[in-house]
């Protein structure tokens, strides 16, 4: 078997009638789903299942929705690949998506994991919600130029900056809405291919969470972590940890701090991974994987 690493998406990749193919081919998930409501108050598979669409979309509700769904992805992967997990070396997880990464590794307990993710969510959009701003995406552009593109359309007293280091070509930046919005005409008339509005509620990866900081600082403490089985590689420094008095403090400064994708994937395959598994919705980061090694193996595991 090759070495392996496990790969799981943020927010973003929430879609209505997610768990529907997961569902029809390992039934066992739904438990998962009920585990969570348990913790949550609400029916996480219907609101996944049914909607409604923009209640699924809230940074309150997507959190836990994606993390639930990538856990029980992982297990129904399992459950067709026994021993799969012997030869994984390494995981990472984009944003929110280091949460499941970590309840994947045995660091996190799933109903501790459901309560962190529920109470990141709700400190988010908070944040999100005391100041208009927002997300978008910069296509074609190195970093640098997304940095002076940044630098350019940043309004005074805002602010604007890169926060989503994904791949070469695929930047996204985070900011006041004045300012997004300023960024686009200098993001084209620079040579971006495409200027994307994100559909977040706020400027995640900012100081403008700084709010959420402590909130989740608080939450974090009051949950135990396990010594992971093997090393996840942070987005804050896309570096391999193990250790759980490092997980605290990376996932708090997680949300003010530019997420390095595109270092964390270079990192895994510096450590010899020849195979990765994409391990929830979407197909996201499969696709920031070519871009950074067109010949790796990438199974998407989910709807």
């Amino acid at each position: 078997m090759p070495k392996i690493a496990l790969l799981f998406p943020g927010q973003g990749a929430q879609h209505l009638g997610m768990g529907s193919g997961l569902l029809a081919r390992y039934p066992k998930a739904k438990s998962y789903f009920d585990r969570a409501s348990g913790v949550l108050g609400y029916d996480l598979l219907e609101l996944c299942l049914s909607g409604p669409e923009d209640r699924l979309n809230a940074t309150v509700h997507c959190q836990p929705a994606l993390f639930v769904h990538s856990v029980a992805s992982l297990a129904s992967l399992i459950d067709k690949e026994p021993g799969l997990l012997d030869w994984v070396v390494g995981a990472a997880g984009l944003s929110l998506g280091e949460y499941s990464a970590l309840a994947a590794v045995g660091v996190l307990e799933f109903e501790d994991g459901v309560r962190l993710v529920q109470q990141r969510g709700a400190a988010m959009q908070a944040s999100a919600e005391a100041q208009p701003s927002g997300m978008a995406s910069v296509l074609g552009l190195s970093v640098e130029d997304v940095q002076a593109v940044c630098d350019a359309a940043r309004r005074p007293g805002e602010v604007l900056q890169v926060a989503n280091l994904l791949c070469p070509g695929n930047t996204a930046i985070s900011g006041h809405i004045a300012s997004i919005e300023a960024a686009e005409a200098i993001a084209l008339e620079k040579g971006a291919m495409k200027y994307i509005r994100l559909s977040v509620a706020g400027a995640f990866h900012t100081s403008i969470m700084n709010p959420a900081v402590d909130l989740l600082k608080t939450a974090l403490e009051a949950v135990p972590m396990q010594r992971a089985r093997v090393a996840v590689y942070s987005n804050v420094d896309a570096s391999p940890h193990t250790e759980p008095a490092e997980f605290g403090s990376l996932l708090a400064q997680q949300v003010v701090a530019p997420v390095r994708w595109e270092a964390s994937l270079r990192a895994l395959l510096a450590a010899g991974v020849e195979q990765f598994y994409e391990v929830g919705a979407g197909r996201v980061l499969a696709g920031t994987l070519k871009r950074v090694d067109r010949k790796v193996l990438c199974e998407c595991v989910g709807d």
